[in-house]
């Protein structure tokens, strides 16, 4: 079984807490998680739109983008509108031969709220969320069909965060919308890893190994710190650095032969927690447990073309 392992840049720059953000280039970022080991990296905000730009940037580099957040709106607005502002986002991809474009659903969240705690997170009743998950369905089967599937990312402060409420938008949607497996945001909400992997690992496109510290979690004051306070007081971490066993985890992708994109997303204070250093911690804790599952971690970064 093979697998890849990518970086998103929210460790060096975060777009919703601008101050947890590290004063480096793009070039500098994919230098630092490249020579941690890792051969993807997420799209994030200093990426350049144009492929003729960003091929030459990756190729130095000898990295490929793995993937990248699209902030849907479909919970309250129509498939045209989403469809339009996606639409540059896939010829982009393609041209760049991304694996897949990550689903984030922003409508109605709370997740970029800093005043707004998180135990006011928006809630679907059950119809309302029969009905978003058939739309973010028919989306996905669209973005499909020009060339670029989704992946759906569940998450905290969102319509789909809990176990219950991502096991109720699966059993609604359909093969249309792949599912993107966040550890680390399932984690947090309460839910079970393992169970929700045996759950849905049939529509499992892409993962992000994300950690979580338990104890700065279990301390939040749900009524009245936010997502965004969570982060600031570093909720995530890059595995090996947190509470989840990371080894069960991985084993039990390997158990349903999954084969694909282990992304480390692990937004954080990069001034206590040096992005480099946090990239070499994560890397050397996958690649003991990836070797362990028995993966084979690719190596090639750049495509040769």
């Amino acid at each position: 079984m093979k697998a890849k392992l990518g970086m998103s840049p929210i460790a060096w720059w975060n777009d919703d807490l601008v101050e947890l953000s590290d004063d480096v280039s793009l070039e500098e970022c994919l230098r630092q998680s490249r020579s941690a080991g890792f051969t993807g990296m997420e799209k994030g905000r200093r990426f350049p739109d144009d492929p003729s730009v960003m091929l030459p940037i990756l190729k130095a580099a000898d990295v490929t983008l793995c993937g990248g957040w699209f902030s849907g709106t479909l919970v309250d607005e129509d498939l045209a509108a989403n469809q339009a502002r996606i639409a540059p986002m896939i010829e982009l991809f393609k041209a760049v031969d991304a694996p897949c474009i990550v689903y984030g659903e922003v409508g109605r969240s709370i997740q970029g709220k800093r005043d707004i705690p998180l135990a006011q997170k928006p809630k679907l009743a059950y119809d309302e969320m029969k009905a978003y998950a058939r739309k973010v369905t028919q989306f996905g089967e669209w973005c499909a069909e020009q060339g670029m599937p989704l992946s759906y990312h569940h998450h905290m402060a969102a319509v789909v965060e809990t176990e219950a409420e991502l096991d109720a938008f699966m059993a609604n949607s359909g093969e249309g919308i792949p599912l993107l497996l966040d550890a680390g945001h399932l984690a947090f909400a309460g839910g079970n890893v393992l169970r929700a992997i045996d759950n849905h690992h049939a529509r499992i496109n892409h993962v992000h190994v994300k950690d979580v510290r338990m104890d700065v979690i279990n301390k939040l004051d749900r009524s009245r710190q936010s997502f965004l306070d969570a982060v600031a007081l570093g909720a995530f971490t890059v595995p090996g650095d947190g509470s989840l066993d990371f080894g069960s985890i991985v084993q039990k992708f390997a158990d349903y032969g999954y084969e694909g994109w282990f992304v480390v997303e692990a937004e954080q204070d990069p001034k206590p927690n040096p992005p480099l250093r946090m990239a070499q911690v994560g890397y050397k804790e996958l690649m003991r447990v990836m070797t362990s599952a028995g993966y084979t971690v690719e190596t090639q970064g750049f495509p040769n073309r």
